[in-house]
């Protein structure tokens, strides 16, 4: 099996890597059936060097390569027919924006296995940059809420370089006594909680961060119980994600008690949203920071206008209006919702996810069958597989 790992060609370009030099060299030592190459690119985290430094070799040339791993969308003018591509195709949920990705993959007789549909037996996602996305996320609703108030002020993530680094930098800080909701139970809140308690922030439970007032900072936590019940006041994880429209969203009691929402969890069209547009506007909704790291426009945060960038991460949304403003301002929300989040720590976050492919992916694709690849191949030579034929008119040129 020869590997490429390709140059990223989506615009804003991303720099990480599914594999980093040391972890191609030791994919290699483990299966000698596998040979990896490396795409030429100047935008990497990692250099051409480095991975030359490793014993990998780069060149401009990958189409002698079986299967090519990436992170972002491939940009259709870059697919090679006939080719197997791994990448993140934000396809699975029909959006609009790739759909022409979709239906070019299929002229093209490519198998496409996304990242995103890799998963245990019981549902869970294998692999993923949700970890750093959290951290990362966490790290900028802080920042902007310290410019909001001047209360405290952080340092961006990228001046940090490494998530080592960056922990060194809270050393010392005092934040003062907020309240902070945390939505989600993957990688992503994960990511969040971490960072919360580096900073010092304390976990309260949801009765006490309703009722108390305290004089220092704290967060709960609201996993899908707390955040969801049915016409009976019930929660079950599988006839939620199966039923989602039968579920109705608790999280309107906590507005009137919350400075600051990182907001974790999955969205899609069938999942109640947070709140709704017009709550913005009503006297209780006392939330002036909005760290939205699953960043869905206009989805379980509604106020989420569209995507801000890692040089300028910060948005204001007018409470009247509902119009997009300068940040910082006493009429406004302050909304962040960077889409490429993992960007700022890529060669943390490029480590983690190379690690859990040898873990868990790379022995899958050198089977004869897996089921964990066949669950997570949209495309196979150009047919749409059949976990995915729901997809059919969406993918029809």
């Amino acid at each position: 099996m020869k590997i490429a790992l390709i140059k990223e060609g989506k615009i804003p370009s991303d720099n990480r890597v599914a594999l980093t030099p040391q972890q191609c060299k030791t994919v290699m030592e483990l299966y000698p059936q596998i040979s990896i190459y490396v795409q030429h690119s100047a935008g990497r985290c990692f250099s051409d060097d480095e991975y030359k430094a490793a014993g990998i070799t780069v060149t401009d040339d990958i189409s002698h390569c079986d299967v090519m791993l990436g992170i972002k969308e491939v940009p259709v003018e870059m697919l090679i027919d006939n080719k197997t591509y791994l990448f993140f195709s934000h396809t699975k949920k029909l959006q609009p924006y790739n759909r022409h990705l979709l239906q070019e993959i299929i002229r093209k007789n490519i198998t496409l296995i996304d990242y995103e549909c890799l998963e245990h037996e019981d549902g869970a996602r294998i692999i993923g940059f949700g970890f750093f996305a959290g951290v990362v996320g966490a790290h900028n609703g802080m920042l902007a809420f310290g410019k909001r108030t001047g209360a405290f002020s952080l340092q961006k993530v990228s001046e940090a370089k490494t998530f080592q680094h960056l922990i060194h930098t809270y050393f010392g800080l005092k934040i003062p006594p907020v309240k902070i909701v945390l939505t989600g139970s993957g990688r992503v809140s994960h990511g969040l909680v971490e960072i919360v308690n580096l900073l010092g922030i304390h976990e309260v439970e949801p009765e006490d961060f309703l009722n108390k007032t305290f004089k220092y900072p704290v967060y709960v936590h609201l996993k899908g119980g707390l955040l969801y019940e049915d016409e009976n006041g019930n929660y079950s994880r599988e006839d939620f994600h199966k039923n989602p429209a039968n579920y109705k969203c608790k999280f309107h009691k906590y507005i009137p008690h919350t400075d600051i929402l990182m907001n974790g969890i999955y969205w899609d069209k069938d999942i109640p949203r947070l709140f709704e547009m017009e709550d913005i506007s009503k006297p209780d909704f006392k939330i002036q920071t909005i760290a939205d790291v699953t960043d869905d426009m206009h989805g379980s945060v509604p106020c989420n206008l569209g995507d801000s960038t890692i040089e300028d991460p910060v948005y204001g949304v007018d409470k009247k209006s509902g119009e997009k403003t300068e940040p910082f301002l006493p009429t406004s929300i302050d909304i962040m919702a960077v889409g490429n989040l993992p960007n700022e720590l890529p060669r943390d976050a490029s480590t983690y996810f190379g690690e859990q492919m040898i873990k868990f992916i790379i022995p899958e694709m050198l089977k004869d069958k897996s089921d964990i690849i066949y669950k997570a191949t949209i495309t196979k030579r150009g047919s749409l597989n059949t976990p995915f034929l729901y997809m059919k008119e969406y993918a029809s040129i």
